[in-house]
């Protein structure tokens, strides 16, 4: 029975050494292996997230500073024909049409607006004989010497002009725009048959010699209505582009910063 016990115990210290043997190699080569290796995966996330917000950093940074798109506005196209030969025969308000054709055809020699500091406007008084021959171009005023630089260019190299309306010297100023935000100045003509009201005097003013009295100012003319209907029936169709420039124009002049607060 002793011989038989320590065969017995002798085999299970065999094989308990045995299957430790086995668990060191696997741990050593397999185990301990994987380890490092799921460990070299959670450092390999770390860096990967750095490197994504570090990406998103430059491109943060590059929008940032980015050069910036000045504005820019192309020139208009120049007149039509047709719209020459309107205003060549439009004789209302001091030859409105021709004033404002001849406006767009400077501005339209004069190329392409664009944001900065030479950007502005320039005003000019001008006298046209009746062959439509430019006689004087007197500058008013400037916020630009480019503007006035390429609105003179335009006027001496412009093609030849159409008689004025009236047979008569047209005399008249006109500002031309070269800014990227000039608003468009298409006239209107539905209320060029009307008389023009009266300038406006203030009735308390007083020289303090002569006896002072309120002064009325005049009423405004009523048109004969005869003439008003014939005068009516010569007046084009006002333009959507015409509309929508008026009331702009009227919205800039009569509207107030205290309502935006």
């Amino acid at each position: 029975m002793k011989k038989v016990n320590l065969r017995v115990y002798f085999i299970l210290a065999l094989s308990l050494i045995i299957h430790i043997c086995f668990l060191n190699l696997w741990i050593v080569h397999g185990g301990i292996q994987d380890i490092h290796i799921e460990r070299e995966k959670l450092k390999i996330i770390p860096v990967k997230l750095q490197e994504i917000a570090s990406n998103q950093n430059e491109q943060k940074h590059y929008v940032h500073d980015s050069p910036k798109k000045f504005a820019s506005k192309e020139a208009p196209p120049s007149p039509t024909i047709e719209e020459w030969a309107f205003a060549s025969k439009y004789t209302l308000k001091n030859s409105k049409g021709y004033r404002h054709t001849w406006g767009k055809q400077v501005r339209s020699m004069m190329g392409t607006a664009i944001e900065g500091p030479d950007e502005g406007q320039v005003r000019f008084r001008i006298e046209i004989a009746p062959n439509g021959t430019i006689e004087k171009v007197e500058t008013l005023w400037k916020t630009s010497e480019l503007a006035e630089v390429l609105a003179l260019k335009a006027i001496n190299s412009m093609p030849t002009l159409p008689p004025t309306p009236t047979g008569q010297p047209l005399i008249f100023e006109r500002t031309i725009s070269l800014t990227p935000f000039s608003e468009d100045d298409s006239p209107i003509y539905s209320d060029d048959c009307l008389p023009d009201p009266p300038s406006f005097n203030n009735p308390f003013s007083w020289d303090g010699k002569s006896p002072q009295e309120i002064k009325k100012n005049k009423p405004t003319e009523k048109p004969d209505p005869e003439t008003l209907a014939q005068c009516l029936k010569q007046l084009p169709e006002d333009t959507i582009e015409g509309v929508a420039a008026h009331s702009q124009r009227q919205l800039n002049q009569w509207s107030s910063n205290n309502l935006s607060k």
